[in-house]
């Protein structure tokens, strides 16, 4: 034990683990999704978290002893968090068969892709951490702890589609088997009884793009699918299965790119509707730039 706390980089190791594992902690929540699960997914990837603050801490030592072998471990957990990512897509894909609104397969990728990120951000905050505990002393490892701790937390969440477009709430209309959201046709309806219940319990929302952009991410039908996923689950649906007729949908005006949402809650509430709407978070593989195309400016590749 005294020769451990002799050694010249005990303190510089611990605050790196120390302040990399408080990142996966701030990064970690369990929140309207359920997942990670509690408390065993949370569990799991706390351990994970340790791991790679623990192979951060040990980077800087490695390399102030020449130890260039031992630096080869960090790509052993390039390897082991990529396997993350698999597992967590794996078991999203399986547990996507289960629910009445999918997640889709656009949304569950960016959730694994999101696992595998944070722990590269644990890394760096336990790097940088111990770099600057050994080599400008233990203080100035705290302070920089910290800013990395605010680094790892502004980035740890994206865009929402408030970002991206105009949210407003529309009218559900019906005229004969029609469905309609706004001025925006969604479906035909044929029973009577089918057409009540849509009465009865559907909210409308249309979402304006704001530029030529958000036009072409709001058609992703990833991002569609993502957006009707969080809104039945943290209002609900009024479905069971077997009815495909009272399936929340969302779809496009192909004239204008509006994108107009029906929802089935069980109690229907606007003001809440729309607040959850706009809060769907903006998937990364679903954002498209065709207007900064450089075959549309004219510029060479």
């Amino acid at each position: 034990m005294k020769e451990l706390l002799e050694f010249p980089y005990t303190a510089g190791i611990a605050a790196g683990i120390l302040f990399g594992v408080l990142a996966r902690l701030s990064m970690l929540r369990t929140d309207y999704r359920q997942y990670p699960t509690y408390p065993h997914g949370r569990i799991i990837h706390l351990a994970l978290g340790l791991i790679a603050a623990s192979l951060g801490s040990l980077a800087v030592p490695s390399l102030m002893e020449k130890q260039y072998t031992a630096v080869t471990f960090l790509t052993l957990a390039a390897q082991q968090f990529r396997d993350v990512r698999n597992m967590e897509r794996q078991t999203l894909t399986n547990i996507d068969s289960m629910e009445l609104v999918p997640r889709g397969a656009t949304y569950i990728e960016g959730i694994a892709m999101v696992f595998e990120g944070r722990n590269y951000m644990v890394m760096f905050t336990a790097l940088v951490t111990s770099m600057c505990s050994i080599l400008f002393g233990w203080y100035w490892g705290i302070a920089a702890g910290i800013l990395a701790l605010l680094v790892s937390n502004y980035y740890k969440t994206g865009k929402s589609l408030s970002s991206i477009a105009h949210v407003e709430t529309a009218p559900v209309r019906i005229e004969g088997p029609d469905l309609y959201v706004g001025d925006i046709y969604i479906m035909n309806v044929g029973l009577d009884e089918t057409r009540q219940l849509i009465r009865e319990h559907g909210i409308g929302c249309i979402l304006k793009p704001k530029d030529k952009n958000s036009r072409i991410t709001l058609s992703s039908i990833g991002q569609r699918q993502a957006l009707l996923h969080d809104a039945c689950t943290i209002m609900g649906v009024y479905r069971d299965t077997g009815e495909p007729s009272l399936l929340p949908m969302a779809k496009l005006d192909m004239n204008d790119g509006r994108l107009a949402v029906l929802l089935l809650p069980p109690q229907p509430d606007q003001g809440l509707a729309l607040s959850v709407v706009k809060r769907v978070p903006l998937l990364e593989s679903a954002v498209r730039l065709p207007v900064e195309a450089h075959v549309r400016t004219g510029d060479q590749l």
